[in-house]
Order: structure tokens, then C-alpha cells, then sequence
């Protein structure tokens, strides 16, 4: 039942991000925000959400994993009220730092780390990949099902004879709506979902032994997500708008295709996983992805573009929930909370400074190819740094079993002459 009802709170809440991100740059440029207050709130928005993350998750494990995803249902109605509200952009700013919000149309606020603890528990470590695997199949296919909504919703308003800025605020009171299911949802879980008590001393992270692996995964989850914060959905649909005059109904139509891709090569990882290792497969399917990434803006057409952004959504989600299997495998049982919470952190703050750069560079036709391509560089580099440190540390199930000792060589007893 507990699972059940993770796997639907997944559902609603990627359907909202991916409802929400196809519009909301446009939303925000049309009730009069600029190319740098754009990216400032933006950025606001996730650094809020680390802060109040780091808080949650952190703390997950004694406040009670119920109460912390209720809390952040709340704070996603929170945010949404606030862009509703008003189109006053100190009061905006405030709304986007303290409420969930997602730009990217990615995860963010406290939910995916305790869902990911939660969920370890209920399976044994050889099936924990193939469980995110579906895990994060169902936040795709929904994440892609929100974004090709938005993009009809919003066209089928503007078609009705209402402004874009209607068009654009009806979707952002559904995404208000859509934390209240949430908020119902969560308040449904079980006791089971609780973690076990802790069996050792843990610091202000909540975390103990793991805390060496933890930090070092979490500087190079940061550098991909800085990387990724420069390209997200928002500042995609952006770009292929302004770029291309592509319509919100087209915009749906192609990221909701693009995180279809997305959701097939997220399951397929698992088997890929069990063949060739989770760091291999988070490794050697995210480089091709990248290549990709940086020859979109050079495409002279927006039919090409499109062929090499499908082309590069069809693989560039295969290391993630290798990526979240793989912290979980080098953790402690009970450290998993803080472990999820400080590794998704670690990624919404590197992705946190990303839109105060790439805001002003994709509102400038001419600078808008180098944040493809500064975002698809670092990324590179990312994937170089993880294979040269984690190469040799398997997860523990990969491993194989030592080998015995040779047995000491028994001297026969010499014959009596």
C-alpha cells in the first residue's frame, strides 16, 4: 500500500513540475520580468528549496518521513498562491524562496530523498535498481503527460480569447491544486515507511560512516547539476520559442515526446546495470548524451533540432536511478534519509546559480548557443571526474566474493630409512 501511494505521489507531483515548467518562464515574461530578474528568481526558487530541503531531509528520520513530505506539500500550495497573487517581484522573490517550485520541470524540495529511503526499505539491494528504474519511469511518462497538457491548456485558453498571462495563471492555480492531492496522499502512509532506529552516532547531517562517500558524491552531483541547471525544460521551451516562434501547443507536444524517451531509457538502465555495473552505466550512457546536448543550438533547422533533443532525452536519464541505487548501495541502512537528502541537495545547489547565468544568456540570440555549450562541457567533465573516483568502488552487491586463501601445502611425513 505504502508503495502504492509513493509511486502516486511521484505521479502528481512530476505531472505538476512538468504542468508548470513549459510555461512558466513565458508566465513571468509576460506579467513584465526581464531576462536578469527571470533568472534571479529562478535561481531564488532552488536555492530556497536547498535550504528548506537541507532542513527536512536531514531531519527526516526523527521528525517522521510523513510529516516532512506533508510539510513540503504545504510549502508546494505555498509557492504557487504566492505566483498567483501578485506580479510584484519582491513579493515574488519571496514566494519563489520560500515555496516548492520547479523550473526544470526536476525534482525539488524534500520529496525524492525520503521517498528513495522509504522505498529501499521495502525491497532486497538486487531489485532496489530495478525499483527506481520504475520509480523514475513513472515520474517521466507523468513529468511528460504535464508538459504536453500545459502546452494545450495554455493554446486552448489563448484560442478562447483569453491573454497569455490567463492562459499562463490558470496552470499555476492547477499546480496549487496539485499539492493539495499530495498533501491528501501523504497523509496515508503507514508506519512502515518510518525508518529503524539508529544504531550509531550521527553529526549534524545525519550522517556517520558514510559521510567520506556522501560529500565526495555530493561535490560531483552538484557540478552535473549546475551544468543541467543551464538547459532545463523552462529555459528550453524558452529557447526553442524565441529561437524557432515555436507555439505552447508545439513546446507540449515536444518535451512531452522528450520525457517519453527519457522514461524508456530510465528503465532500461536497470538492465544495463546489472551487466556492466551501476558506475559504468551511469558513466558511459550520460557522455553520448552530452555530445548531443552541445550540438543542439547548431542545428540550422528546427526539425534538426528537435531529431538531436529527442536523440539526447532517449539516453541522458540512464544514470539516474543508477545514480540513486548507487548511494544507497554505499550507505548505511541507516543514514540512507540524511544520504538521499545531502547527494539531492548537493545537486539543487549546483543547479541553484545556473538560471542568473543562463537567464541573460538565452534572452540574447547570439549568446544563447554558449549556454548549450557550457552546459554540455561541464557535464563532460563531470562524467570524467565520477569514472576516475568511483571506478573502483562498486557498489557492495557488485562486488565479487573474495577469494579464499590457498590452502597451506601438507608435506608428506619423510620415510623412515
Amino acid at each position: 500500500m505504502d508503495v502504492r501511494l509513493l509511486f502516486a505521489t511521484r505521479i502528481v507531483r512530476m505531472f505538476g513540475y512538468g504542468f508548470l515548467a513549459v510555461v512558466l518562464v513565458l508566465y513571468l515574461a509576460a506579467i513584465g520580468l526581464d531576462g536578469g530578474r527571470i533568472g534571479l528568481l529562478l535561481a531564488l526558487t532552488l536555492a530556497g528549496d536547498t535550504l528548506i530541503s537541507l532542513f527536512l531531509t536531514t531531519r527526516a528520520d526523527r521528525l517522521g518521513r510523513r510529516r516532512v513530505l506533508i510539510v513540503g506539500a504545504l510549502l508546494m500550495i505555498g509557492g504557487a498562491v504566492v505566483f498567483l497573487a501578485t506580479d510584484l517581484f519582491p513579493l515574488l522573490l519571496l514566494g519563489a524562496t520560500i515555496g516548492v517550485i520547479s523550473p526544470s520541470g526536476n525534482e525539488v524540495g524534500p520529496f525524492l530523498p525520503v521517498e528513495q529511503a522509504s522505498l529501499s526499505q521495502t525491497v532486497s539491494d538486487d531489485r532496489r535498481t530495478g525499483l527506481f528504474a520504475w520509480y523514475n519511469l513513472a515520474g517521466s511518462v507523468a513529468t511528460a503527460v504535464g508538459a504536453l497538457t500545459a502546452g494545450l491548456v495554455a493554446q486552448a485558453i489563448q484560442s478562447s480569447g483569453a491573454t497569455a498571462v490567463d492562459s499562463y495563471r490558470a496552470i499555476v492555480a492547477v499546480y496549487a491544486g496539485l499539492g493539495l492531492v499530495m498533501a491528501l496522499l501523504f497523509s496515508r502512509l503507514g508506519a512502515a515507511i518510518e525508518p529503524p532506529p539508529l544504531h550509531q552516532t550521527v553529526g549534524r547531517l545525519g550522517l556517520g560512516r558514510s559521510r567520506s562517500a556522501v560529500l565526495r558524491l555530493s561535490a560531483l552531483f552538484s557540478l552535473d547539476a549546475f551544468a543541467g541547471g543551464l538547459v532545463p525544460l523552462s529555459i528550453l521551451a524558452f529557447w526553442f520559442h524565441t529561437r524557432w516562434a515555436v507555439e505552447p501547443a508545439i513546446l507540449g507536444a515536444i518535451f512531452f515526446g522528450a520525457n517519453i524517451l527519457a522514461a524508456v531509457s530510465a528503465l532500461s538502465a536497470a538492465r544495463l546495470a546489472r551487466r556492466f555495473g551501476l558506475i559504468n552505466t551511469m558513466v558511459f550512457t550520460h557522455l553520448p548524451s552530452n555530445i548531443l546536448l552541445l550540438l543542439v543550438p547548431l542545428m540550422p533547422t528546427l526539425e534538426l533540432a528537435v531529431i538531436v533533443l529527442l536523440a539526447r532525452f532517449s539516453i541522458s536519464q540512464m544514470d539516474v536511478p543508477t545514480r540513486q541505487s548507487y548511494t544507497m548501495a554505499v550507505v548505511e541502512p541507516d543514514e540512507r534519509s540524511a544520504a538521499a537528502g545531502v547527494t539531492s541537495i548537493a545537486r539543487t545547489t549546483g543547479a541553484a546559480a545556473s538560471p542568473i547565468i543562463a537567464g541573460p544568456l538565452v534572452a540574447n540570440p547570439a549568446l544563447a548557443p554558449l549556454t548549450f555549450v557550457i552546459a554540455g562541457g561541464l557535464k563532460i567533465v563531470y562524467d570524467l571526474l565520477l569514472w576516475r573516483s568511483f571506478r573502483a568502488h562498486p557498489a557492495p552487491g557488485e562486488r565479487p566474493p573474495p577469494t579464499p586463501p590457498p590452502s597451506p601445502t601438507v608435506r608428506s611425513p619423510a620415510t623412515p630409512g
